[in-house]
This record gives C-alpha cells, structure tokens and sequence, in this order.
C-alpha cells in the first residue's frame, strides 16, 4: 500500500511514518518544515520526502491512503482536495494507528497531563530488557532506546504515548481514543491544553471515554496520590483498578524515597512484598512515579496477576528522553539543564527536585510561556508560584502574543510580582530553562558560550 502522509516531518507522524515502512508499506509525504532529525531519519529509510503543499501533485501520486496531519485544517491546498476529488480515502494519524497496527496488539498506553513521554520509554525499555520484544512510539527522543518508533515482533506488545489533544479538524476527540489500551496508565490529570478544552471538567471528560474502553481482561494503572485520577476510576465496574502511589492504600507503594546531589533511589512495594529497589541518575519523586507506573503497567501486560515477574534492573541505568531534566553543562561552578516543562506543576516538581539535589547552588529558572496554555493567563497566577521557588527567575515574552490579545500571558507582570534577588554573589549556580520550544535558540548558545 502506497500511504501518502500530509505534514510528513512533525515527531508523530514522521515516526508513524517510519513505522509503516518498517510494516512493509511504501511511504511517501509533504511538508513545508523539512529539517533534521526527522528528515534524514525518513530519508535514510527510504521514505520521500514532497516539498511544500500541492493539490496537482497528490492528485499525480494517487496513494491509496492519505494520513491528513494536525497541521492540516480547511483552506490547506491538498485538504480541499481530498475533500472535492472524493477519490482517495483519508485517515487521521490515530486512526490509520489503530487500523493498521495497534490492533493486532495488546496495548500499553500511557495517559496524563504530565509524564506521558518519559513513562512511555519506561514502559518500553523495561518490556525490552525482560525479552518481550516490544513495539513503542515515544513523543521525543529517547536515550535508553534505538529510536522514537519501532514495530516490535508482530502480534507482540505495543507501547503508546496516549496524548489526549484532538485528533485532527475532522475528528475533534482525544487522540487517546483510537489507541485500544489493554493496559491503560493514567499518570495524573490536571487542566490543560487551554486552546480546545474549556476547564478541568471538560479535560475529566475526555478521560472517562478513554477508560470505558478498557477490556474486562486488561487494566487501569492509576496514580492514587492523585484527586481527579481516583476521582475518574472510582466507579469502574468493567476493568481491574490498580492503585500506584506513595499512600500505604495504593496496591503498588513507592517507599523510602531519597535524593541527593549524585542521584535518588527508592523501593517499589507489590501487595506488602517488596519487589525491587531502584537506585538511578533520575531527579525527583515525579519520575520515581512514572517509573512505579510504568513498571506497573509493563508487569501486568507480561502477566495479569503477577507483575512483581518484571524484573527492574534496567531502571538503574535508565537515562531519560532528551529534554526532559537533561543536563548540557555539569561543573563545580555552574549546572545548566534544560527542561521540556510548561505546566506550572511540572515547574514547580523540577525546582523543588532541583532544590534537593543542589542544595548548595543558586537556582536560576529561565521560563518560555510557549505552548498553547502557558502563553495565555490562564495559569499564570500558577506559574508565578512555581518560579517563586528558585532563586532568580527570567521570562521570555509569551509565544505568539500578538495573536492572543488580552489573553496573553502577561511576563512583565509576572517578574514585577517576583520578589527573586539578584545577587553577585559565588555561590555555584544551577540554570535551568523551561520550553517546550527552541526558546529562540539561547538554550543551545548560552551551553555552548561558557
């Protein structure tokens, strides 16, 4: 099958992409953003690569599927085709997921408003070390792994990033609705994604259609320290509920936390049993929980009543995702670690993290309201709480703020509410900068320039 993909080069679809040609389909695309990594990656698999939008053209190639992008919306060139020529069907990327591979599998797909990408490279890795074989798709780049995507043996496990923003401008659900979970991890739950969610209980309710399709023979792995999450499962009747959390309630206790400047380290308790410790590089108690969870969810799709089978050992060396508390300079006198993160929770878990890890360092937190939530008000009175939390603070103006108007977050504001002190002081410093975008390129300069 010749599978055209409209917005060829975004993470997701250029990694659906390589997976589709990794099943044997001939893959072809268009975009107007064509640059490396994931150019030379499609490239290097064999896979065209259209430059630009062109009606004429698609109509040339007749695939026998296009897989229309987020990128894609009414008044895009080759959209009006499609939807005039009514000659070649057409997809979003969760549905030609869905038909064409997650399927035939049985599915771990990781959920929540935080942690969704490092779990999900969890959940893969440790899959992969106990000998499953697994397929992923990870929403970034993973160090533990060979690549973003990958098929695994068919009929095999899969592991999913179960994002819940929609799906694409016909098909307004969560994209985690396509993903046939067997295994459904819910992370947390928070409000987000301020541009097509109106508040929390509009984000609660794309999350109960997710659960009510987990098979009776599958699970829901919930975070139990979390509110709305307990809130969500409470009345589940149809799937197996199973609670991970710092509470002593929660099936699977995360214990004896500890961190400290060389790294942190806690237990992983199954049902009273002590199942594994876990001594690792990784900051805070946020990713000994994505680890709980991934774990978890990992161990009950190898065996649904004993998961404590999986064996933990490749946590010790895990790594992370790039982005995610990465650090790019690591000296006496100074530490500069960039950070995906751009919710005020995720903020606000880094720096406390941060805080334990360098007690002795100054902490310098440089924020970019850049995605689609942070660059509005709407959290703003939040993110000014979070930042409180380091020692010296600097904020970017907020993403595409001439288009946003009054409902801009307001940077000026905000450092003017600040009470952080600049010192000159030697004290050693740790730079953190928080964007889930290219902050205009100073992450890259200011690493490279010291």
């Amino acid at each position: 099958m010749r599978i055209y993909f409209m917005g060829i080069c975004g993470t997701a679809m250029g990694n659906a992409a390589l997976l589709m040609r990794a099943l044997g389909h001939e893959v072809v695309g268009s975009d107007t953003g064509i640059y490396p990594p994931m150019s030379e990656h499609l490239r290097g698999a064999g896979v065209d690569i259209l430059e630009g939008w062109s009606a004429e053209r698609l109509a040339q190639l007749k695939p026998d599927l296009v897989v229309v992008g987020n990128v894609a919306s009414r008044g895009h060139p080759e959209v009006e085709w499609l939807l005039e020529a009514r000659t070649q069907a057409y997809v979003s990327l969760p549905e030609l997921l869905r038909t064409r591979l997650l399927n035939a599998r049985r599915n771990v797909v990781v959920a929540g408003t935080h942690g969704k990408t490092t779990t999900t490279c969890m959940a893969a890795v440790l899959l992969k070390a106990n000998g499953a074989d697994p397929g992923w798709l990870v929403g970034g780049v993973p160090r533990d792994l060979p690549d973003s995507s990958h098929p695994g043996k068919p009929g095999g496990p899969f592991v999913i990033e179960g994002d819940e923003y929609d799906t694409a401008f016909f098909d307004k659900r969560s994209k985690f609705i396509q993903y046939l979970p067997h295994v459904l991890a819910i992370n947390n739950c928070e409000f987000d994604h301020a541009d097509i969610f109106r508040d929390l209980d509009d984000v609660l309710r794309t999350f109960s259609h997710v659960i009510r399709i987990v098979p009776r023979d599958g699970a829901i792995v919930a975070n139990g320290d979390d509110a709305n999450v307990l809130g969500l499962v409470k009345n589940v009747t149809w799937a197996p509920v199973v609670r991970v959390g710092t509470g002593a309630g929660n099936d699977a206790v995360i214990a004896d936390f500890q961190e400290s400047p060389t790294g942190s380290s806690f237990a992983l308790i199954w049902k009273g049993k002590e199942w594994g410790r876990v001594k690792w590089a990784l900051p805070g108690l946020f990713n000994a929980r994505n680890a709980a969870m991934a774990a978890v969810s990992a161990g009950l799709l190898l065996d649904a009543k004993d998961p404590t089978k999986l064996k933990l050992d490749a946590l010790a060396t895990f790594q992370g995702v790039q982005r995610r508390q990465q650090v790019l300079v690591d000296r006496a006198d100074l530490t500069v670690i960039e950070d995906f993160g751009h919710h005020p929770t995720a903020l606000d878990l880094t720096l406390e993290s941060l805080r334990a890890r360098y007690p002795k360092h100054r902490l310098v937190a440089c924020f970019e309201p850049r995605s689609n939530t942070a660059a509005r008000k709407v959290m703003q009175d939040a993110f000014r709480e979070a930042l409180k939390k380091a020692d010296e603070v600097f904020l970017a103006p907020p993403h595409r703020a001439d288009k946003l108007g009054e409902e801009r977050f307001d940077s000026e504001g905000v450092a003017a509410e600040l009470t952080a002190v600049v010192k000159s002081d030697k004290s050693p410093r740790c730079v953190v900068f928080f964007s889930n975008g290219a902050f205009g390129g100073i992450i890259k300069k200011f690493a490279q320039s010291i």
